[in-house]
């Protein structure tokens, strides 16, 4: 964690969290949900569509980025903040980065979605952080217990689909 006085936002993460749980009766996308503010605005809230779009790359992250780079009409995402039920994937963390995003407020590991199948590589933000030198600060484990409950929410789901 960064050694500032940053706290994060409960409202925000919850935010993530019920984009997530809202989307889950549709089972188009998983377990997962994101919230990219700037200051006190909400610039975006997105969940995954990766089986509704038939696109891999349609995470949480990804679609709060597109969102909100549209909305600002700009890629440069500076001075935002993006909250992630899960820690973000490789791919999603590299667009948090690129999108020059300030900080990452993410719930559960990535390892937590691995086990429960999801195909993930199991490289840490961390790592991401430190192999490329990102300047993304890093705030594991908030709302852990709530975003672990949105996991169990759609552990117990009949039809659901592990992409």
């Amino acid at each position: 964690m960064s050694s500032n006085c940053f706290k994060p936002n409960p409202v925000f993460m919850r935010r993530a969290i019920d984009e997530a749980l809202e989307n889950l009766p549709a089972m188009d996308g998983g377990p997962f949900g994101a919230c990219l503010v700037r200051g006190d605005e909400v610039l975006a809230v997105a969940h995954n569509t990766v089986l509704k779009d038939l696109d891999p790359t349609c995470h949480g992250e990804t679609n709060a980025i597109r969102l909100a780079a549209r909305k600002l009409q700009h890629y440069d995402l500076s001075g935002c903040e993006i909250y992630s039920t899960t820690e973000p994937c490789p791919m999603c963390f590299a667009a948090i980065h690129w999108a020059r995003i300030g900080r990452l407020i993410y719930g559960t590991a990535i390892i937590e979605v691995a086990q429960l199948g999801f195909n993930e590589l199991t490289l840490g933000s961390r790592q991401m952080q430190e192999l490329g030198r990102s300047p993304v600060a890093i705030y594991p484990g908030f709302l852990a217990d709530e975003c672990r409950q949105l996991l169990a929410e759609w552990a117990r789901m009949p039809g659901r689909q592990i992409y």
